[in-house]
């Protein structure tokens, strides 16, 4: 997935930029850095608009509603989170075919991202400047690889000791993680109607545990779930706490550079961190998993979609926030009931649909009172966005190209 990326310092005069106007804004598009307002009023070279002129095109504590890019994110976080129940259906699967192997489940994922994101990093810088890239920023992708390959790692793990239903508790945690570093680290500050949504979201998946424990979906009668209850849902809260740093790092990184390079580097650095972890915890749950045809079929699928994850919860970040989009996966829980009735047999609950419409309902309460750009522009970027990449889905694309999304 291809951004606009930092390709060459603007350099030219005021004279020129009014002569040539074309190439100053194609300029402005390859340069990271938009130069922030002038004392003098005077609209910054290769701004089009600015963030100021954008949200009062709009008035009104619905004008977020009014935009295409409110439909995008909702349809967004409602595709994440099939993804993610997907991968979860697929984890629980392998589990029940004795195949427990949590780091080496994942290692696939990374390599294929590696091969698509790290081979179009290197056509677009060439060897030299990606070296240089990973010099100067290559600690920074390490702690975030490192983050994530752990919250895959304790996740998976979970599912030898615990049920899809109760593994969706995953969520509640990275919520919490991801608002209070937000809120400590990269200084964001939450309207009351972002905080009542998220509280109805979770209202919602509080009716569906209540319908589960009502039916006994989540009972000991599941043979996922024979092993330590308690311990599963440990390393479930283990696996959110780095999925929500994560998250917010990500966020974090993709609004200042390139998506492939990002997504690239975190593959790259996730591919190494949890190729030694496979080696070093896996090799006996390796030795003794189960190896056939529906291993491998279960194995392929949780790849090809948790990299189809990888690639979208990227623009999630941008066009939204790491808060937003861990709320909009608290309905994945819906979905895995909806997938466990024709996978695991299980049975929808009359409550199902009624938190489904909560969760809904909290997603849409997270949004009012919300200006046109919504979450996109970011508070750590500056006042015009200009400390931020001109890429897919970002507000200092909309500055320098006006209302627009790609």
């Amino acid at each position: 997935m291809a951004t606009y990326d930092a390709a060459t310092e603007q350099s030219a005069s005021a004279s020129a930029a009014q002569g040539s106007a074309s190439s100053e804004f194609k300029s402005a598009l390859g340069d990271p850095r938009v130069v922030d307002l002038n004392g003098d009023g005077n609209r910054p070279e290769g701004v089009v608009t600015t963030v100021e002129e954008l949200e009062a095109s709009k008035k009104g504590r619905f004008a977020y509603f009014k935009t295409r890019d409110f439909y995008i994110v909702l349809v967004l976080g409602q595709i994440l989170a099939l993804c993610i129940t997907s991968t979860n259906t697929f984890s629980s699967l392998l589990a029940a075919q004795g195949t427990s192997i949590p780091a080496f489940q994942t290692f696939f994922n990374y390599v294929l991202l590696n091969i698509v994101y790290t081979c179009f990093t290197l056509y677009r810088y060439g060897f030299q400047r990606w070296y240089r890239m990973l010099l100067k920023d290559g600690w920074k992708y390490i702690i975030l690889s490192f983050l994530d390959v752990q919250g895959n790692y304790f996740t998976v793990l979970a599912y030898r000791y615990t049920t899809i239903l109760s593994a969706q508790l995953i969520n509640f945690f990275a919520i919490v993680t991801v608002v209070i570093v937000s809120f400590v680290f990269l200084h964001v500050r939450y309207h009351v109607t972002q905080v009542a949504g998220i509280l109805i979201c979770i209202g919602g998946v509080g009716i569906l545990f209540g319908s589960d424990h009502i039916t006994g979906s989540s009972d000991s009668a599941d043979p996922i779930s024979k092993g330590n209850q308690v311990k599963g849902d440990l390393f479930a809260l283990l696996g959110a706490a780095c999925y929500g740093l994560s998250n917010v790092a990500e966020e974090f990184l993709v609004s200042k550079r390139p998506l492939y390079e990002v997504v690239g580097q975190l593959a790259f650095w996730g591919m190494i961190w949890n190729g030694a972890q496979a080696g070093i915890f896996d090799r006996k749950s390796f030795q003794t998993a189960t190896w056939n045809s529906k291993v491998g079929g279960y194995l392929t699928g949780y790849t090809l979609i948790l990299a189809m994850f990888y690639s979208l919860a990227p623009l999630m970040f941008r066009l939204a926030s790491a808060a937003f989009f861990n709320v909009s996966l608290l309905t994945g829980n819906f979905w895995g009931v909806c997938i466990g009735v024709k996978v695991f047999h299980l049975h929808i609950h009359w409550m199902y649909p009624i938190a489904f419409v909560c969760i809904l309902g909290g997603l849409l309460v997270y949004f009012v009172g919300r200006k046109v750009l919504g979450e996109a522009t970011k508070p750590w970027l500056g006042k015009n966005q200009e400390q931020g990449v001109a890429g897919l889905g970002t507000a200092r694309r909309k500055v320098i190209k006006g209302d627009t999304v790609v």
